[in-house]
C-alpha cells in the first residue's frame, strides 16, 4: 500500500464568494480595483437621485409657497450675484468664438454683395459714358430730319466708317451703305449742318465720298441774300481754316462777311442737289490787278467729327429713308 506523501495543492487565487466564506459576517470585504472600477461605472445610486429629487421638489414647492417671501429668494440673489459675472466673462471669452462661423457667413454675402454693387457700377457708368454719344446720334437724326422737311429730299442714312489716308492727297470718307442700298456714284451726301460732298464709288455695302474740302472739288454755290452764282473750290485739309473758297461769277459783285452761301444745283440733281447749305462768309479779300474778289467759307459742316449723314435718294425706293416731309419710314411703314 503507497501513501501519497505530497501536500495538497492550494488554488492560486480564491474567488469572493470563497473568501467572504472564510472571513466572519462582520468582517469587511476586500473589493479588487476591477470590482471597483465597475462600481464605479455604475454611476450614483438609485436611492442618492430618489433624495436629490425629492429634495429638489420640496424645495419648489416651499419657494412657491413663500412667494416674494420666498425662503429661497436670498439663496438665488445670492447665487446671481456669484454666477451672473462668471456667465458675463464666459459670455465675453467664449462669445466670439461661438458667433465666427455666423460672421463668416455674413462676411461672405456681404463680399458676394459689394461684388454685385461694384458690377452695376461699372454697368451704369458705361451707360452714363454712352449716353452723351447716344444724345448726340439722336440730335444728328433729328437734325437730318429737319433739313429733309427743309429741302423737300429724301435721306437714306448712313454712318461715317472710315477717313481716307492722307497719302492719297484726297478728303474722302467711307460709309456703311453702297449698292445694295440702291446708291451709286454722283450721289449728294449731307449731314444735319450742311453739304458734305458726294459719292465716287460704291460696293456692295460701302461708298466712297468726296468731301468738298478736296482740292480737286468744285461746288456750284450761291449767296443766299442776293442771289449771286460762283464756284466753291476745297482747298484741302480738315482742320485748317478757310478750307472752302469762293469766286463769284459776277467779279464786279462785292460778297460780305456773314452771307450765307447754298448750292445752287446740278442738271438732273447730281452730283449736287440745289438749296443745301454750304457755309457762311468770313473774310473777302480784292484782287486789284484782276478787279475781282476771293471770299473764304467756314464750312456748315465740321468734316472732322462726321458721324451720322444721309445721301439723297429718291422719295419711296428705300426701306430705311427719312421722307421729304421729315418722317422716317423702315421697311415700307412710317
Amino acid at each position: 500500500m503507497t501513501l501519497d506523501t505530497m501536500p495538497p495543492r492550494r488554488p492560486d487565487r480564491l474567488s469572493e464568494d470563497a473568501v467572504r466564506g472564510m472571513r466572519g459576517a462582520g468582517d469587511p470585504v476586500r473589493r479588487s480595483p476591477a470590482s471597483r472600477e465597475r462600481e464605479r461605472r455604475r454611476g450614483p445610486s438609485r436611492s442618492l437621485v430618489a433624495a436629490v429629487v425629492l429634495g429638489c421638489v420640496a424645495l419648489m414647492v416651499v419657494d412657491k409657497a413663500g412667494g416674494e417671501a420666498s425662503p429661497v429668494d436670498p439663496v438665488r440673489r445670492v447665487v446671481g450675484e456669484v454666477v451672473g459675472p462668471m456667465q458675463a466673462g464666459v459670455n465675453t471669452v467664449v462669445g466670439p468664438a461661438v458667433g465666427l462661423p455666423g460672421a463668416l457667413q455674413s462676411n461672405q454675402r456681404l463680399r458676394e454683395r459689394v461684388e454685385a454693387l461694384e458690377d452695376d457700377n461699372a454697368a451704369l457708368t458705361q451707360q452714363l459714358a454712352k449716353a452723351g454719344y447716344d444724345d448726340d446720334r439722336l440730335a444728328q437724326l433729328d437734325g437730318l430730319r429737319a433739313l429733309a422737311g427743309d429741302t423737300g429730299y429724301a435721306l437714306l442714312p448712313a454712318r461715317v466708317i472710315g477717313i481716307g489716308p492722307a497719302a492719297a492727297f484726297s478728303d474722302t470718307v467711307t460709309i456703311d451703305a453702297g449698292s445694295d442700298s440702291g446708291l451709286h456714284p454722283d450721289m449728294t451726301v449731307v449731314a444735319a449742318e450742311g453739304l458734305v460732298g458726294r459719292i465716287t464709288a460704291v460696293t456692295g455695302h460701302t461708298a466712297t465720298v468726296r468731301l468738298i474740302t478736296d482740292r480737286g472739288s468744285t461746288v456750284g454755290g450761291r449767296i443766299g441774300d442776293n442771289g449771286e452764282l460762283g464756284f466753291v473750290h476745297g482747298t484741302g485739309g480738315l482742320q485748317d481754316e478757310g478750307t472752302l473758297d469762293i469766286e463769284l461769277v459776277n467779279q464786279s459783285v462785292q460778297p460780305k462777311a456773314g452771307q450765307t452761301v447754298l448750292t445752287w444745283g446740278s442738271e438732273g440733281g447730281a452730283p449736287y442737289v440745289s438749296g443745301v447749305p454750304i457755309g457762311t462768309l468770313t473774310r473777302v479779300f480784292e484782287s486789284v490787278r484782276e478787279t475781282s474778289y476771293r471770299a473764304v467759307i467756314d464750312p456748315a459742316v465740321d468734316f472732322t467729327s462726321l458721324d451720322l449723314v444721309g445721301v439723297v435718294v429718291p422719295s419711296g425706293t428705300h426701306d430705311r429713308v427719312i421722307e421729304a416731309d421729315g418722317s422716317a419710314r423702315i421697311g415700307g411703314e412710317r
